[in-house]
């Protein structure tokens, strides 16, 4: 079997290490920072803990899967996961309230109903059904299968079946959410309910393609999850599983090349005084059969340049891909008192105004911020809190990369603003508030890396919602987590991994599972 190194430990990294190693390779990985979980990271302070990631988990199928076929141990063994009802609570710019129940299409329905009056659910429901079939023309390809070599055939293609709409005596259907929120869900609130989905994983809803109509009806289909203790608990055992795999773990290793020999990835080089060989390879080179990189596309092309084989134009996904994407903004809340009888783990407080909201990601501007759509969540969880007369919040909305976060004036500004959406999910929170951390983007820094939100995959849009493909023009150099096929997300990071885990154990024909 293999030498393997694997550049990063994210959670697909991980993931795929942990496959690998149970395949019979050797694996490394080396993590430039001194710990794992890539963005599922915590912050701990006074007895207080919070996610800085994401606080939630869909598809946990996936997981399950890569604990089944890693170990004896399944995941509910190793990790307490707890469905969230209700999935979440909305609050619209009139004043409007709904809870909609987990994994449940009929109560939905009847919940949009009685908020927002009688056809509202119906229009939803119905939206849910066409958002299945665009699920089940896309599941295969865009998670379950490496990316096609003809990917622009997933480019060209719309899965969503839009329903004809008559406008200027022409008969158009839904190109994109706004369109589909507009022609089809015909409600505002509805729409804004749509466009929560989209921001949530930093999209514009103005430029996403209908078939995004899926990110929705994930979470309808198969519901919402916490991991008791905080997702970094998720991340936790995945860690633990790879160790009791024998994947070994070098932190603060920071590979600064993959080398190449006879056409092929055969190593890696590590910054000096960080490195532990294995194989033939001296010093801080290390000689490898694969090299798996859980690295975003700007820094896997850094490093693979003294490979002679940039990866930054290599035919992959279209080159517009880069364009700048939201990136997350969050605020950690320390409060004195426990959660009220009833608090919903998950409200979405809604912008005022989503037009202008939407006005600003594309092209940020004006004198002051605009207050953005707010998800606050409030796990009712012990191990995050010093005792039970406090609590642990988060507060994060998407926000554009240009939004000027080079002045601390600017992160001032949105953490007013936050609190103040913030309000109408939280009982009296600024008399509770003990104290906040700010959670920013670097400045500069490049919003495919460490800054950005990393979306899942998409067909349609010519391609520009499609990701780098797991594998790249350098054989035996393969890319891993939510900067890579199937995108982002820690469901997708999990598939990532099996995909990346299947091309190396399998070879080049393999076509993902049946």
């Amino acid at each position: 079997m293999g030498r393997i190194a694997v550049i990063g430990a994210g959670m697909g990294a991980m993931a795929a290490a942990a496959r690998l190693a149970v395949a019979g390779h050797r694996v490394t990985v080396y993590e430039r920072t001194e710990t794992y979980g890539g963005e599922v990271g915590r912050f701990e302070r006074d007895g207080f803990a919070f996610d800085t990631g994401p606080g939630l988990l869909s598809l946990p199928a996936v997981y399950r899967d890569l604990f089944v076929k890693t170990g004896k141990e399944p995941l509910e063994d190793c990790v307490e996961l707890v469905q969230v009802d209700p999935s979440a609570r909305h609050v619209f710019a009139d004043g409007t309230q709904v809870s909609l129940p987990n994994a449940s299409r009929a109560g939905v329905v009847a919940a949009l109903d009685e908020a927002l009056g009688t056809g509202a659910g119906q229009r939803w429901g119905d939206f849910l059904v066409r958002a299945r079939e665009a699920w089940d023309r896309t599941r295969r390809p865009l998670l379950e299968e490496p990316l096609w070599p003809n990917w622009q055939v997933l480019a060209e293609r719309e899965p969503y079946p839009s329903v004809p709409h008559k406008k200027l005596l022409r008969t158009r259907r839904a190109a994109t959410l706004t369109e589909l929120g507009a022609w089809e869900l015909r409600d505002e609130r509805l729409a804004a309910l749509l466009n929560s989905h989209a921001l949530a994983h930093g999209l514009n809803p103005r430029d996403t393609p209908a078939g995004a109509a899926v990110l929705p009806y994930l979470e309808h289909a198969f519901g919402t999850w916490y991991v008791r203790g905080g997702t970094r608990e998720l991340a936790r055992a995945v860690y633990e599983r790879c160790v009791r795999r024998r994947v070994e773990f070098v932190f603060g290793a920071e590979v600064t090349a993959v080398l190449a020999k006879d056409g092929r990835a055969a190593g890696v080089e590590l910054a000096g005084g960080t490195s532990r060989a294995f194989g033939s390879g001296g010093g801080n080179v290390i000689d490898v059969d694969h090299v798996v990189a859980g690295v975003d596309p700007v820094r896997l092309d850094a490093l693979t340049r003294s490979a002679g084989c940039p990866l930054d134009a290599d035919g992959d996904v279209r080159a517009d891909r880069k364009a700048a994407r939201p990136v997350r903004f969050t605020v950690l809340l320390a409060l004195r008192g426990g959660p009220e009888a009833g608090a919903a783990h998950r409200t979405v407080v809604h912008a005022p105004d989503g037009e202008t909201e939407l006005d600003l990601l594309a092209s940020p501007g004006g004198d002051r911020p605009v207050r953005p759509t707010v998800t606050v969540l409030r796990p009712d969880d012990p191990a995050l809190r010093p005792d039970d007369g406090h609590e642990s919040v988060v507060l994060s909305a998407a926000l554009s990369a240009e939004a000027g976060w080079e002045r601390e004036s600017t992160a001032g500004a949105f953490t007013d603003l936050l609190l103040e959406a913030a309000e109408a999910a939280v009982p009296g929170l600024r008399e509770r508030l003990l104290w906040h951390e700010t959670r920013l983007p670097e400045p500069g820094t490049d919003t495919t890396g460490s800054g950005g939100i990393s979306a899942p995959a998409l067909a349609a849009g010519r391609g520009r919602f499609l990701h780098p493909a797991n594998t790249t023009r350098l054989p035996g150099l393969y890319r891993v987590g939510s900067w890579s096929h199937p995108g982002g997300g820690l469901p997708h990071a999990g598939m990532s991994g099996a995909l990346v885990a299947g091309l190396i154990v399998e070879g080049p024909e393999f076509r993902g599972s049946q």
